[in-house]
């Protein structure tokens, strides 16, 4: 009986320390690239060039997205890691962001794939098409989206009797497989994601194709020809950011803190794919 007492507190120490020390590494990760994040977004509302040219509201934007994304991943992942117990609406508050902007990336993804499409087929219309406040719209456009689908989920949330609760306080740790107590909001969720990232994809391949062949026009001049050849690449990084932002909402659904810790890596692959936008933005 000591035996097994002794060696039960020796996995409970053991489990405690490598949670202790995960959730470290995490967070000192998870602060320094929203410390860039801050930066980027500083530099990016600092000059007005940067506030009246679409690329960069549109960047913002994503960059806005991404850090309220990892900020609640981070705080969502420290709580199921700590054994925090929420209630259900301070769990559902933090869900709910968290799907929230993580819908919101690749709908920005798509109007940025778009606006290098219309960039390079049509290149005399551009500036026609792609005006300041057309892209306001766009951006408010995707916010809007975004938000409908977490007030559906909440107002289908709600048809949940709480009051027939002893309390609000939940059984166990936040998570979104946990705040959804009704399978329809399974149903609802799995069924937005799949279109959502389907169309998603299905938007950036034409506008690649679309570029592709427009590289390929012998009619065009050599700098519109290196413009498309550097189109297709920042096309390419939007289809790889594009699959890391599915991975991350795929680890984040996890009821479990592996997959949290998963989703928190995946999300900061994710944004070292946004710098390396904003870097090809800035040498443009």
């Amino acid at each position: 009986m000591l035996r097994q007492a002794l060696s039960q507190s020796n996995v409970t120490r053991l489990g405690l320390v490598e949670r202790v020390f995960l959730s470290s590494i995490t967070s000192v990760a998870c602060l320094v690239f929203l410390f860039i994040n801050a930066v980027m977004m500083l530099t990016l509302r600092w000059k007005r060039m940067f506030r009246e040219t679409s690329r960069y509201i549109l960047l913002f934007h994503l960059l806005l997205a991404d850090t309220l994304l990892m900020a609640s991943s981070q705080v969502l992942y420290l709580l199921y890691t700590y054994r925090i117990i929420l209630t259900y609406p301070q769990c559902g508050i933090l869900v709910m962001l968290t799907i929230m902007t993580n819908d919101i990336s690749p709908l920005v993804l798509v109007v940025m794939s778009l606006e290098r499409y219309v960039a390079v087929c049509h290149p005399l219309r551009h500036a026609a098409i792609i005006t300041v406040r057309n892209t306001g719209a766009a951006v408010l456009s995707v916010w809007i989206l975004s938000l409908l689908q977490v007030v559906t989920l909440v107002l289908v949330l709600l048809r949940f009797p709480f009051d027939q609760l002893e309390t609000l306080k939940m059984p166990e740790q936040c998570s979104s497989g946990r705040i959804f107590l009704l399978p329809v909001l399974h149903h609802l969720r799995t069924s937005f994601t799949v279109s959502l990232f389907t169309l998603a994809c299905l938007l950036i391949v034409c506008s690649y194709i679309g570029v592709v062949v427009a590289a390929r026009s012998a009619s065009r001049s050599q700098r519109d020809k290196e413009s498309a050849r550097k189109a297709q690449k920042t096309l390419l990084l939007h289809l790889l950011q594009l699959g890391l932002i599915l991975l991350s909402c795929n680890y984040s659904a996890s009821d479990d803190d592996k997959g949290g810790l998963f989703g928190g890596v995946v999300t900061g692959c994710a944004d070292v794919g946004h710098m390396t936008e904003f870097g090809r933005i800035s040498m443009e």
